[in-house]
Parts: C-alpha cells; structure tokens; sequence
C-alpha cells in the first residue's frame, strides 16, 4: 500500500471514531447539571429546537406543584433535581425529567426566616449535579452532598456555623461550583474564609481565602492562558483565584456604592476578558485578565447594570438587564469589546436568560417564555406564551430540548423540540 493510500485508509478508519466521540461530547452537554447550565454561561449545546410554537405556545408534558425557594432546577441523565422548602423542611427531589415522577426524596429541618421580604423562606442556591453525587447549598448555609442514584446524604457541612458566616438580607444563595474534586463556595465567613473549597468525596475544606463578605454571586471557572482560574463576585470585589490550593490571584475592587445592596449576577469571560456587572451604583466592567491584576477596558453604570440575571455572550454582543428589578428593567445588547449599547427594549421587566444557538430565550418575572433572534439589529420576538403564573424569579433550564422552570409553587416542563412525524 502507497503512503498516500495508507493516509486515506487511516482516515476513513478515523472518521467513524471521531463522530461517535463527537456524538458523545454532545450528549454528555446537552443536559443541565449546574447553574447557567453545563458551562456555566447561560447556554444550552443540546439538539435542535424548533423552529417556531403553536399560538398557544409549547406543549406541556407535565406540571407540578411546589414548595419555596428560587432555586432553579437541574437535569442529568434523565433525572430532575429539585431543591425547594415544604413547610419546616428543605427538601431535595428527584424527578424523572420526562414525566415528573417522584424517584425518591430527602429533606431536613430549616428555620430561614427572610427578614426583609416575607413571601418566601426557601433556598436560593442552584443544586449542582457531578457524576453520582448531588451538592445543595440551603438559605442557612447548610452544604449537603447526596448520592444521585439513591438519595441517601453522603455528608454535609453546617458552613455558616463552621465559618461564622452572616445571613445576608435574604440568606446564603451562592451556587455551589463544581471544579476537579472541589466543590466551591462564596460563603462570607470570618478569618480567611469569604471563600472555601470543600472535597466531593468527604466535605472536608480543603481552602479558604479572602476576607470578604458574601455576595449573591455565583463562582465561574475558566481556562486563561492555558491556566484554571476560578472567578468570585464578592460583596468588595472581583477576586481570581486558583480553584485548586485557593492561592488568589488578583482581588479586583468592585463595590455598590451603598451597602443595603445586592451582587448577584456571575462573571461572563470570553476567552481573556471578563464582564462583570451590578447595580446599586456600581455597573458593569469589561476587563482583560492579567495575573498582575485586570486591564479595565470600559465600565459604565449606564451600560448594562445587571441586578440579579447574568448576561449571555454571542457572536460579540451581550445580551441582558440593565436595572434594578424593583424599578422595571430594560433588556438590552451591548457591544462587548466596547461597551455601546445597540438597542434597548425600555420597561421590559426583569427576567433570566438562555441562549440557545442564535436564539434568546427569556424567562420574565410574570412568567411568560419570550423568543428572540440574537442579534444587534434589533429586538423582535418570534414567539412568546405565558407558561407560569407571577413570580417566576428562579433561573430555568434547558435539556435535551426540554424547557424545565419554576414559580413560587409551581414546575412546569415544556417540549420545545420540533415536532415529530407520526
């Protein structure tokens, strides 16, 4: 056989393998394991949805009712988890994500009491699902890990008493982030501990760092420059840190200008820089990283000041809210590299996120599911239908073409793939 001829085999041999390692790669992403979904931006790499919705908007497969909490749900494997508040309980379930069947059920006793808002007790932190294990992070600050298959409680760490952290305004929310064999958490304790890694497999901490208070920011984890970095929005700054010995990197100052105040919205980074945004005075930032500490290449509080709901990033644009919730939000693009504001939709209302392949997907407080072409001409919904009942604050998520989001007491699961021939 010629050399030529021998490359041409090889790669005909090659072809098959690689298309079913792609294939792989692109099952294991289209679930929804953890907050923002499974690279922790807000983006859905699943099958393709359709095209369009009836006019009374997508299929319903099943619905139900629920406890407390704005949490948002998770999905692996065919399997939904739930982590709400019934009566004095947190409570974490698993759902069959098809049907919303009960596979089984856990719980504990919980006295969160929102001090300043009354309506609701439950957990604000998103579950986070990594091979068999299951990480909840409760309003007190209670960090469980349960098996995946069984629901039986591996372990658990009282975090707020262990490291005297403070409650907040509306209790610990930080959604735990998943990286290597750590799981890690913006917990607001005190000596050394604002920021703390615990061991998948025992609990056990196996850092602390900063001496910040809590955010209701959650962590991001990303490659730069060929190294890991893990990202915190703390109540006083943008701190980079690495996720394995917790050495910091850089604490970057970024402070609301008054203290009653929440930081919420988590870091995007696009390949070196990194947006981050809040309100209360403080706005948003690009930054280019640097281990010396980040380049600061616009900031702006007239920009795209994110109160609660992250950004998400496409084709050179974000695409979020700017505004406090409170006041009605505007939804708006913004050119990333530059800061200019493209359009902006006033009086929007606030709402969380997704995006899936060029299409928005916003989930609006009120509850109604808006779709809309990502692009800077403009902003012109496609479809949009009224899928929950107001107050629908907990980010969604989207898996193998399901649609799973919450309100205050109820779980909805839409069909948003295309329709399939008899």
């Amino acid at each position: 056989m010629t050399l030529p001829s021998l490359i041409v085999f090889l790669l005909l041999m090659w072809l098959p393998l690689a298309s079913g390692a792609a294939e792989s790669a692109q099952i294991a992403t289209a679930d929804w394991p953890q907050f923002l979904g499974p690279a922790r931006n807000a983006t859905y790499y699943g099958p393709a949805l359709a095209k369009t919705w009836s006019k009374e908007g997508p299929q319903k497969l099943w619905e139900k009712k629920i406890g407390q909490g704005f949490s948002g749900p998770v999905v692996a494997e065919g399997r939904l988890i739930l982590f709400h508040r019934l009566g004095a309980k947190e409570s974490v379930e698993c759902l069959d994500a098809a049907n919303g069947q009960s596979k089984w059920q856990a719980e504990y006793p919980a006295n969160f009491r929102d001090e300043i808002r009354s309506e609701d007790d439950g957990p604000r932190s998103t579950p986070a699902i990594s091979g068999n294990q299951v990480f909840t992070f409760g309003a007190e600050g209670m960090l469980n890990c349960w098996n995946f298959t069984t629901g039986e409680k591996n372990w658990s760490v009282d975090a707020k008493s262990k490291f005297t952290a403070a409650n907040g305004f509306f209790g610990m929310a930080c959604s735990p982030l998943v990286e290597g064999e750590a799981v890690l958490l913006n917990i607001g304790g005190r000596e050394g501990a604002g920021i703390a890694a615990f061991a998948k497999a025992s609990g056990k901490v196996l850092w602390k760092a900063t001496d910040d208070e809590a955010s209701y920011s959650s962590p991001i984890a990303a490659t730069i420059q060929g190294k890991r970095y893990a990202f915190f929005l703390t109540r006083q700054h943008l701190s980079a840190l690495d996720p394995v010995s917790g050495k910091v990197t850089f604490e970057f100052p970024w402070t609301p200008q008054i203290h009653a105040s929440v930081s919420a919205a988590t870091p995007v980074v696009v390949e070196d820089l990194i947006f981050i945004s809040a309100s209360y005075g403080a706005g948003a930032a690009l930054l280019r990283f640097a281990e010396s500490g980040p380049e600061k290449i616009w900031s702006g509080d007239d920009i795209l000041s994110n109160h609660y709901a992250t950004s998400v990033y496409y084709n050179g644009f974000l695409y979020g809210f700017d505004g406090r919730q409170e006041q009605g939000c505007n939804l708006r693009c913004v050119e990333l590299k530059r800061g200019k504001v493209r359009w902006s939709q006033d009086g929007f209302g606030a709402g969380a996120i997704l995006l899936a392949r060029d299409q928005l997907l916003i989930l609006t407080e009120k509850g109604q599911l808006v779709r809309a072409l990502a692009t800077p001409a403009e902003f012109k919904p496609n479809a949009q239908a009224q899928i929950l009942p107001f107050l629908a604050r907990a980010y969604p998520a989207l898996a193998q073409g399901l649609f799973y989001a919450r309100s205050k007491d109820k779980l909805v699961c839409l069909d948003l793939r295309p329709s399939r021939s008899p």
